[in-house]
């Protein structure tokens, strides 16, 4: 009994214990709200990521780069991703577990028993099980898969949180100005319509067109102010900090300002290896190894387990010795309905696969017909506003030298203006559209791209939630 109690004390001494680790929202809600772009602990993990120390800490403007690299650091889904992949990885000890033998004890006291025969009949057995038809391999192959998938997955995350920033701050490309400039041409259009109307000069319907094309600008200014507040804060949400995190901080959209041309993009085989490599591709087909993996552990289900079962029995001053076989018969199945629904998870995992690979074909194709002709639209609308330009330097020095009047000269300014805004239209319309490009080959497009790969930005990142490793 004393050796058997050490025995136990021992094996309990090697348990895992559990420690409470509650979230308080509150805390958490304040945690958030504290984040900034240039704490001490995102410097530290640009250098860390990025491989170079920074000389100058913050930088002047945050460009797209700059933000998605805190936008790594802040992003919850990130933290998300990292915590399903520990989870997958974790798995993997879970399936190459084995099954633990039993044990027991059994004492017994004949009240019969003759006289100077021991009355006590003591046993000690053990039932040793043994997996038979490479199960646990199969779980742990299918584990792997799984866990595979779980990183991919975490990389698809990674490009994601890249993507949603740059949309954003395409997005909160600012255009007040020009809309103000508007506003402001209109209004002095309409005064000097009034003024020529009072001296009949001007008739009621330019009065009144004039008038409307002035609440439109006005309303148009509120709009553009309304959805600038808006796609700042969207802007925030993206990088993972609270929207007055951004107050003060210039912002640069210089990465906007040119486009890559059409020529520039990769060719057929290069857009072929980057449908192979996508994350989420390789997850898929993670996902439908993983279901072959299942499908060979239900089939090799089929075949019984088998337990050893020693035994020692002291029957009243006798030791006797036993040696037991034990295994489930399969008399009423052999496991035919498991052995279905992983077949048919299979062909369910492969017509995933399909569907994603399909999905990221017809992403690329419909990029790659609409880019050329955004390129098209935006060199149109670039030609338009040089012509405009060109049109009120004229009507400027007709002005100057008393051959045309001052509205002919507000006139060709709003024209210019609305020109301008035109551009920055078509220019952000073709960004949108080679976003979508990089989306579909996931991977930057154009000079000055962010060169950090996922795989760096998953090894800088630290455990924000759990324990550390």
């Amino acid at each position: 009994m004393k050796r058997l109690s050490i025995t136990l004390i021992v094996l309990l001494a090697g348990c895992a214990s559990y420690t409470a680790k509650p979230l308080d929202p509150g805390a958490q809600q304040a945690a958030f709200e504290s984040r900034r772009l240039d704490a001490t602990e995102v410097r530290q993990f640009f250098e860390r990521g990025l491989g170079r120390e920074f000389s100058a800490w913050p930088p002047k403007s945050w460009d797209v780069n700059a933000l998605t690299m805190a936008a790594y650091y802040f992003h919850p889904d990130l933290d998300r991703a990292q915590a399903q992949r520990l989870v997958a990885e974790a798995a993997i000890v879970t399936a190459g577990a084995r099954p633990n033998p039993t044990a027991g004890l059994s004492f017994q006291r004949n009240m019969d028993a003759p006289a100077g025969q021991s009355p006590w009949t003591n046993g000690l057995s053990l039932d040793i099980p043994f997996e038979t038809a490479g199960k646990r391999d199969d779980r742990i192959e299918r584990a792997g898969h799984l866990a595979q998938a779980a990183k991919l997955r975490e990389a698809e995350a990674v490009w994601q949180v890249r993507s949603r920033v740059r949309a954003s701050l395409l997005a909160a490309y600012p255009t007040e100005a020009l809309v103000r400039r508007q506003r402001d041409l209109q209004e002095g259009i309409a005064g000097m319509l009034e003024r020529r109307f009072a001296v009949g000069f001007a008739s009621q319907p330019e009065l009144t067109q004039a008038h409307l094309t002035l609440n439109r600008a006005m309303l148009a200014l509120r709009e553009n102010q309304k959805q600038g507040a808006e796609n700042l804060a969207r802007l925030a949400a993206a990088v993972g900090i609270p929207a007055t995190a951004l107050d003060g901080v210039e912002l640069s959209y210089d990465t906007f300002k040119q486009l890559p041309p059409v020529s520039a993009l990769p060719p057929e085989e290069m857009r072929r290896q980057a449908l192979l490599s996508r994350p989420d591709v390789l997850a898929a087909l993670a996902d439908y190894e993983a279901s072959q993996s299942a499908l060979q552990l239900e089939i090799a289900k089929q075949y019984p387990d088998v337990s050893l079962g020693p035994g020692y029995l002291w029957d009243a001053g006798q030791v006797k010795w036993s040696l037991g076989l034990s295994l489930v018969l399969p008399l009423l199945n052999r496991n035919e309905g498991p052995i279905a629904e992983a077949k048919a998870h299979r062909e369910e995992a492969a017509a995933a696969f399909l569907g994603v690979q399909a999905k990221a074909i017809a992403e690329v194709d419909e990029a790659l017909a609409g880019y050329g002709h955004a390129v098209q639209t935006f060199e149109t609308a670039d030609a338009l506003l040089r012509d405009q330009q060109k049109a009120e330097r004229a009507v400027t020095t007709a002005f100057q030298a008393g051959e045309a009047d001052r509205l002919a000269w507000l006139s060709a300014q709003y024209e210019t203006a609305a020109a301008e805004l035109a551009r920055v239209n078509a220019l952000s319309q073709a960004q949108q559209t080679l976003g979508r490009l990089e989306d579909a080959l996931r991977r930057p497009l154009g000079a000055n791209a962010l060169t950090v790969t996922a795989d760096q930005v998953i090894l800088s990142k630290p455990r924000r939630y759990g324990e550390q490793p």
